[in-house]
Formats: structure tokens, sequence, C-alpha cells
């Protein structure tokens, strides 16, 4: 890899491992761009939706219109427990709900976008994907044993262990229904990386330090 000329690195992640923040921390040592929570905000803006109503479309493997009856038409407590209230789609009741593939295509809209303006590093957002055919481009995934994930969940979100591996185990198969369905493959096929690191025992600026070492040499 060429840091000279503009250049993407990609990290996928899981859940707990700390490949958001590395991912983060890297870029800040690089003095390029980090894209992550900014992607959501531009989607959350595109479609007019939560990033809750966002990741929940992408878990999902059917059809979004039963999403979309379950929003109009809600289970009265159901709808207290997930929304607060009721919601409010406006005068016409209707609002713009977007499909799972409608996000996908944004997303990469997005992506592409980012790539195209300067080197960068990008979280998550099957970046590994769908800049494949970047000529300058790294692909890591950071991963943890499940001890080391339930730890940091329970730390990082103030959750019991048990809420702690339910989160885990949700997240986990949301995003690998979402990147099979859009990409073909297993988020933990070895195949799609250039790297792949397990966190436990490392720090996160020993893991960036790795990946540093590794994308100079």
């Amino acid at each position: 890899m060429d840091l000279n000329d503009k250049f993407i690195i990609t990290i996928s992640r899981e859940l707990g491992s700390g490949g958001r923040t590395v991912g983060r921390k890297l870029a800040e040592r690089l003095g390029v761009r980090y894209s992550d929570k900014a992607l959501i905000r531009e989607l959350t803006e595109k479609f007019n939706l939560t990033t809750y109503e966002i990741e929940k479309i992408k878990g999902k493997k059917q059809h979004w219109l039963a999403d979309f009856i379950e929003r109009v038409a809600p289970v009265p407590s159901a709808s207290l427990l997930m929304f607060g209230s009721t919601p409010d789609f406006g005068e016409d009741m209707v609002p713009h709900y977007a499909t799972s593939d409608e996000v996908f295509a944004a997303e990469s809209e997005i992506l592409r976008g980012i790539a195209d303006e300067g080197s960068c590093v990008i979280a998550g957002r099957s970046g590994f994907f769908v800049l494949k055919d970047h000529p300058n481009k790294v692909d890591i995934f950071i991963r943890a044993s499940l001890e080391h994930r339930v730890e940091r969940v329970m730390r990082k979100q103030n959750l019991s262990e048990t809420e702690a591996r339910t989160v885990i185990a949700s997240v986990d198969e949301a995003r690998e229904n979402y990147i099979k369905r859009y990409t073909g493959v297993s988020r933990y096929d070895a195949r799609n990386y250039d790297l792949m690191i397990n966190a436990d025992n490392l720090s996160e600026d020993e893991i960036v330090e790795l990946i540093l070492q590794y994308i100079k040499h």
C-alpha cells in the first residue's frame, strides 16, 4: 500500500472488539477522514429515519412491507416500547420508508463519494465490498472473544451480562444477514480481508500500531 497516493482502509469489526475506536485513532494518526457515524447521519437525513430504524431495516431478511405495516398500524404496547408514542407521519400519514435495497444503494453511493474525496478510513458499512475495485486499499477485520466483547459492551453501554450477550447476538445476526444479502459472502470469511486481528490482550493503540506496521510494509 502506497501512503503517498490516495488510499482507503476499511475496517470491519465485531461489536465489542473496539474496532470503531481503532478506526478513529488510525485515521487520526494518518491525518485522513474517518467515516462511521457521519455516514449514518447522512442516511438519516436522506430517508428521514432514525439510526435505529435504519439498522432494523438492514437486519431484516423479509420485505420491508411487513415493517411498514407494523409502523402504520402498530400494536399499541409495541409502539410504546419502541417509540415512546404512536408514530406521527405528518399530514398524509404516509412516510417515505426506505427499503433495505435503498439503504444499501445510499450507503454505497456515499462510500464511493467519500473515497473519491481523498484518503480515508472507513469503519463498517460494507466498505470491503463496495470499494473492492479501489486500486490502493487495505481491508481489515477486527474480532475478539465473546468474553472480551461482553465485558466491553457491558462497560460501554452500562448493561448487565445477559443484556450485553443479547445485544451482541442480535447485532451479529443483523450484520451477517445484511452482508450476505448484498455481497454474497459471510463477513467472517477471511478471504474478504488483507489482515485479521484478534483484539484480545491488545489495547486499541497497540492494534493501531500493528495496522500501521502492516500497511507500511
